[in-house]
């Protein structure tokens, strides 16, 4: 999606005019750059979709909705909820403005005003999110060391099926300031809760009431409440992949101990031959083979068509099965001891050759990467090979990735190069660009990101090594390699990037810039942000901002809403 969208806005100008505002001497008024930018308005999202960044995630970069999204969040981090509420106000639809007040409430909670956001969570329309507000609340009020405040909160929460979540949360906030006989007497409530009123989000409960008594040592209360979340989870229709399940597996499993998986992958017994009233595959096979011998010597397929019933019986299948093992597979895969990992791989290797074709692709995927991240190289490209050919250029792009990761850059080079399918193979050595990057090699980088053949392929590896000159010091050529990116977009994105790492580095003594003294880090940031604005408008280089120019997100909205006529 990114690619698409960056293709479309065509290449860079060779000559545009930010290009020369670092150099010009003077310090541009970016503020007014952005209402100018604003007012254009030429990248407007008229679809509504959400940008996604190049790994698949929702992309960092805002959208263009006053009402939802990104820039209400970022007036509400800024010191402008009030603003920000009044726009979400806007929207007639009760559980889309009740869950868009609820994000802003989180926006502001996490940069500090914890008086605005309760105000504002006491007016979400909907009780439930009210609530859920409230529940965001007493941990944030916890945190600052405002127990009593957040008890009090914690008493108004309405619904009771909020109530062991509340407590809950804020066991843990406590436990966090370092209050082990506070935060057990709330966890203590928690757990009273939880008896009283089961739940859907029984078991989220109980693996955060797990986690902290692992962590205050109490590991015998820690390993029960575990056989509490599995049984819930078996008892009430949970997945087996399941949040709270996976993080007991994925608990057990980094300290070494394996018996629940194995447990839960084992398939149940089988129930014996004649048992009345057996399970289903095994009641349908009888009646199958009592109906073969009535009909013996009789056209038992009549016209030649296949009977709709098959009369095999079907294979048991284990309670985790094959989503649930990739979770925990995914969940262990940076951090669990090398012995562990391997076995968990052995395991899903096992699961799929039973043939259990259920979510294989999912438990693949998982365990060739688990693989590749722990230098499995050659069994992780033999798994690959049991997907559909048409899937295979992709799924080797990410063991490329994954191969980086782990650290072994120069397999990693090797590999990519050798796929044959042009955009796998561009899409596996930005992986590695980017880690060497990461590892602090921008010459390594930047000479490997140049072999990539595709133009936009490799500005988004070079948006990765433009930053890591600027923080070994060269941000001389860090802007011009992000001057050299074929593609406006992209260029800008590497920009911003470059907006962040001066912003946040006071430089120490000065730096010359073509004549000119160049004094402070965030003027410096503001001077690159002034060139990203000309060069591709407002949207990739605001949410660099905030920590340089506040006013970034308030000016704006502002000038969106006089361009629309609000």
């Amino acid at each position: 999606m990114t690619r698409e969208r960056e293709l479309r806005r065509g290449p860079a100008p060779e000559h545009h005019a930010g290009r020369h505002i670092l150099r010009g001497g003077f310090e541009p008024c970016l503020l007014t750059l952005l209402r100018l930018s604003a007012d254009k308005d030429q990248y407007r999202d008229k679809d509504g979709d959400q940008d996604r960044d190049p790994d698949g995630a929702p992309s960092k970069a805002p959208g263009r909705d006053l009402t939802r999204g990104w820039l209400p969040k970022a007036l509400a981090r800024t010191g402008h909820l009030v603003r920000a509420a009044e726009l979400a106000c806007t929207n007639s639809d009760e559980l889309a403005l009740s869950d868009e007040l609820l994000g802003l409430v989180k926006a502001a909670a996490d940069a500090g005003d914890l008086c605005g956001a309760q105000a504002l969570a006491e007016s979400i329309p909907l009780r439930q999110l009210r609530d859920d507000a409230l529940v965001v609340l007493v941990s944030a009020w916890a945190v600052t060391g405002e127990r009593d405040r957040a008890v009090a909160l914690a008493e108004t929460i309405r619904y009771p099926h909020n109530w062991a979540r509340t407590w809950a949360v804020l066991a843990k906030a406590v436990a966090d300031r370092g209050d082990t006989d506070e935060a057990l007497r709330f966890a203590a409530r928690a757990d009273d809760e939880v008896r009283a009123c089961v739940f859907d989000g029984t078991g989220q409960v109980l693996a955060l009431l797990m986690d902290l008594a692992a962590a205050t040592g109490d590991h015998v209360r820690a390993a029960e409440l575990a056989d509490r979340v599995e049984d819930f989870t078996r008892t009430h229709g949970g997945t087996p992949w399941s949040r709270p399940l996976t993080a007991v597996l994925a608990r057990e499993a980094l300290r070494g101990d394996l018996d629940r998986v194995d447990a839960l992958l084992r398939p149940p017994p089988r129930p014996p031959v004649g048992a009345g009233g057996g399970g289903c595959g095994w009641a349908i096979a009888e009646t199958g083979d009592q109906d073969a011998e009535q009909g013996a010597g009789q056209d038992a397929v009549p016209d030649g068509r296949l009977d709709e019933t098959d009369v095999r019986p079907l294979p048991p299948r284990s309670f985790l099965g094959a989503r649930g093992l990739a979770r925990v597979l995914d969940a262990v895969a940076e951090t669990a001891d090398q012995d562990v990992a391997l076995a968990l791989a052995d395991r899903a290797e096992a699961l799929l050759g039973a043939g259990d074709g259920r979510d294989h692709d999912t438990l693949l995927r998982s365990v060739t990467l688990l693989l590749a991240r722990r230098g499995q190289v050659e069994r992780a490209m033999a798994l690959a090979e049991w997907l559909d050919p048409e899937l295979r250029a992709g799924w080797r792009a990410e063991i490329v990735g994954a191969v980086a990761r782990y650290g072994d850059t120069d397999a990693a080079e090797a590999l990519g190069h050798a796929i044959t399918d042009d955009r796998a193979r561009a899409r596996a050595l930005i992986d590695v660009v980017r880690e060497l990057a990461r590892r602090g090699a921008p010459g390594r980088a930047e000479a490997l990101a140049h072999a990539i053949s595709d133009r936009w392929a490799q500005g988004e590896a070079l948006v990765a090594v433009v930053p890591e000159w600027a923080r070994h010091g060269d941000p001389e050529r860090a802007e011009a390699l992000a001057h050299s990116i074929a593609y406006r977009a992209t260029s800008a994105r590497a920009l911003a990037a470059l907006v962040e790492v001066s912003g946040s580095v006071e430089v120490s003594g000065s730096v010359e810039v073509s004549g000119h003294m160049e004094m402070s880090g965030p003027s410096h940031a503001r001077r690159l942000a002034a060139q990203a604005v000309v060069l591709d408008g407002w949207a990739a280089v605001l949410p660099v901002l905030e920590p340089i120019v506040p006013r970034s997100a308030a000016v704006v909205v502002e000038q969106m809403m006089i361009h629309d006529g609000v």
